[in-house]
């Protein structure tokens, strides 16, 4: 009797750490999955386009800027940020770092950096740097099996 009962510890031992480890490799995989979202939107951001951006948001998002309510992302890139890429002539971003935690359906990220903006030349011919430590916090949802963002808010203030 006493075997039994051992094999049964073993097995009931076994079976926890199993669905353990399965837990742990999903937080990680969905953890993946959400910096991988930030990271396609940053990189689009870099390249000056809005390309492939949609689909990283929810229809009814809600993007805040710098003490602004910009809308959903749709607004905020037909109305803000879409035309000031087309005066840029590059966005970048360096000293990147990013936190994100997941808390199933939901996620929460943190993102600072430097941003450097490069504007297209004046009428003159001159062109101006903007220099800023910015950062970023982002609220996602998982819907239909994809994370999406569903809140962003950015703001940003001068380098010293």
């Amino acid at each position: 009797m006493k075997t039994i009962k051992t094999i049964a510890l073993v097995t009931i031992l076994i079976a926890t750490f199993s669905l353990s480890n399965a837990q742990e490799t999903k937080a990680q995989t969905d953890t993946e999955a959400v910096i991988a979202v930030m990271k396609t939107y940053k990189d689009a951001i870099q390249n000056l386009t809005t390309e492939g951006t949609f689909n990283l948001f929810a229809e009814d998002s809600e993007v805040f800027e710098s003490g602004g309510v910009e809308g959903t992302y749709a607004h905020y890139i037909e109305h803000h940020l879409g035309p000031e890429l087309g005066e840029f002539k590059s966005f970048a971003f360096s000293d990147y770092e990013i936190d994100a935690k997941v808390d199933s359906p939901y996620a929460f990220t943190t993102e600072t950096y430097i941003y450097t903006i490069v504007l297209n030349p004046n009428d003159k011919g001159e062109t101006r740097t903007i220099r800023k430590k910015g950062v970023a916090t982002s609220v996602l949802k998982k819907m239909d099996g994809e994370w999406k963002i569903i809140k962003t808010h950015t703001s940003s203030r001068n380098t010293k």
